[in-house]
């Protein structure tokens, strides 16, 4: 199963697949999704889904181009709901712009499907028959076989209408080629699992590209055959409408979506159902709603309708297959992984933060409908515990809230009608508030004076770091306001300086009284001194008087 593909790089971890997958067919890893091909029934819905085009449809118009090449004539079998593809293009101008492309002849896929209605209504007819499914759609084929093979019995074990139309082709052209030309993904794997029957499957999509290059324009014009009923077939109901259903106690029903099919397989599983003839189609709407329709937002009452102008009233006239032409066997598809204990479901459910039933949310925001069932493909190692909103969310709401709590710094958050939103544990023991609840949804003007948080949101100018005293607490802080404008918060940070105030005021008041005591010692050794120089002064004058009158002494003598 190698049709559908992904591009990784594309990938943005977006989990959108796999909530729209029906059977959840997608793991993850390394934030990436992976298709698990053993899985995957071939619905095409995470191809339309994904919002970064990273699923992609492996493309066999080369394929094509080489059977071209090859010299023997290439039919086109092509699927009743190209009238709703292309409006207004009938078959005659559809086989005009395939024959420029080189194809030899091109017919309706439901001539086909005119034949596999017959035989339906030979098996409730002629064969004791309790149910019936039908096996036109592969997809649906797929997901009996790998999720519900005890229903096996029950599909019918019919070709599909494009099997029966090849084969009719290469019946009466021997060395014919076949090109098969439709809206769905699965028929790529039907045509490669049951090979030798169509040779390449194009989707509506790659014959446009196709045309396009060629610069081939479809024109409109469209045509008109009574015997056309069959072209019924790509629409919800649409295989009932060519039936008889003249089969005595059988009630005939036609469902869409995979869904649906899914909730019907568990109850013929369960033995709730019994004589009934069941069209199934993993697309809603049938065929027309098939995820390679170029037209992505789907009209569905416009596409009915432009299937249903188109069909007739009566069946093609067709030669019928013997009823072991039109055989086809289906087997289960086991798939490998198993189903694990509930202890080890219990387990994970702890690392995801679910200890008890009331919170497993069940959200689906992982793309699964329950919190088991993620548990199960995280086990099954489809799955990362990350794919978990809720638990992504209370993890990082727990470190922020573990980090808020933990700064020595105060945090205080509020709203533009400067209510307050948030204040941790160290604002709470600045301003000795008991709990947040007292001061929750309330002005700051009760805990702080307002101004410096009025200025920032006035102004759209931070605070950084400014001094402040808060009176009321005797504390000084550091404040910092800041207006956040994408959550239009105001974030005010107080960091306590109180200490640190105190110590530089205690040492101003030290270097303060340091000066007062070295003025007053400088002043005292100045009167020292000038006491010292004063009697200095008067002993030298003394001596200089005595030893003048020595001298005269001397001198007289």
């Amino acid at each position: 199963m190698t049709c559908l593909t992904l591009k990784k790089s594309n990938c943005k971890n977006c989990y959108k697949c796999i909530r729209h997958c029906p059977v959840k067919a997608i793991r993850f890893s390394g934030n990436q999704a992976h298709i698990i091909n053993n899985e995957c029934i071939l619905c095409g819905q995470c191809f339309v889904v994904c919002p970064q085009n990273a699923k992609e449809i492996v493309d066999e118009t080369e394929k094509a181009r080489v059977l071209l090449q090859s010299g023997d004539p290439v039919y086109v079998s092509l699927a009743p709901s190209f009238v709703a593809n292309y409006p207004g293009v009938g078959i005659g101008a559809m086989t005009r712009a395939l024959k420029k492309l080189g194809f030899a002849q091109v017919e309706e896929t439901a001539v086909g499907a005119t034949m596999v209605k017959t035989e339906y209504e030979r098996m409730l007819k002629e064969e004791a028959r309790d149910i019936i499914i039908t096996s036109c759609c592969h997809s649906i084929n797929l997901l009996i076989q790998k999720y519900y093979p005890a229903a096996l019995e029950y599909l019918a074990d019919v070709v599909s209408p494009m099997q029966a139309h090849c084969l009719d082709i290469k019946k009466r052209v021997p060395n014919a080629k076949t090109v098969f030309i439709g809206p769905c993904v699965a028929k790529k794997d039907e045509a490669e699992h049951y090979a030798g029957i169509v040779d390449a499957v194009l989707t509506f999509e790659e014959l446009t590209r196709w045309l396009k290059a060629e610069e081939i324009e479809l024109e409109k014009e469209m045509d008109e055959d009574e015997n056309s009923r069959a072209r019924f077939f790509p629409t919800t109901g649409g295989i009932l409408k060519t039936m008889a259903q003249e089969a005595p106690g059988f009630t005939y029903l036609a469902l869409d979506g995979v869904d649906n099919c899914k909730a019907a397989l568990e109850e013929i599983v369960n033995g709730k159902v019994h004589k009934c003839f069941i069209e199934m189609s993993a697309c809603v709407g049938s065929c027309v709603g098939g995820p390679v329709m170029e037209k992505y937002n789907h009209s569905r009452i416009q596409d009915y309708v432009a299937v249903a102008d188109y069909a007739g009233e009566k069946d093609f006239a067709v030669q019928q297959p013997h009823p072991l032409e039109m055989k086809k066997g289906f087997s289960g598809i086991a798939r490998k992984l198993p189903l694990p204990t509930e202890t080890e479901i219990c387990s994970v459910l702890r690392q995801m933060g679910k200890f008890r039933p009331d919170q497993e949310l069940n959200c689906g925001s992982c793309g699964y409908n329950t919190c088991r069932e993620k548990a199960v493909a995280i086990i099954q190692g489809k799955a990362e515990i990350s794919m978990c909103l809720p638990y992504l969310k209370d993890k990082a709401e727990s470190f922020s809230d573990t980090i808020v709590e933990n700064t020595p710094n105060g945090l205080i958050v509020l709203n533009e009608q400067l209510e307050v939103q948030q204040i941790n544990g160290a604002a709470r023991r600045l301003m000795n508030i008991r709990s947040a609840s007292d001061v929750m949804g309330s002005h700051v003007a009760r805990i702080l004076e307002p101004e410096v948080f009025a200025n920032v949101l006035n102004s759209r100018r931070n605070v950084l770091s400014q001094r402040t005293y808060l009176a009321e607490y005797k504390r000084y802080v550091d404040m910092t306001v800041m207006y956040d404008r994408d959550s239009r918060l105001l974030i005010g940070i107080m960091r306590d300086v109180t200490e640190e105030e105190i110590a530089r005021e205690r040492k101003e008041d030290i270097s303060q009284k340091t000066i007062e005591v070295a003025d007053r010692v400088v002043e005292k050794q100045m009167r020292i001194v000038q006491e010292i120089a004063s009697l200095l002064g008067e002993t030298a004058a003394e001596t200089k008087i005595a030893l003048a009158k020595l001298k005269e002494s001397i001198i007289n003598e």
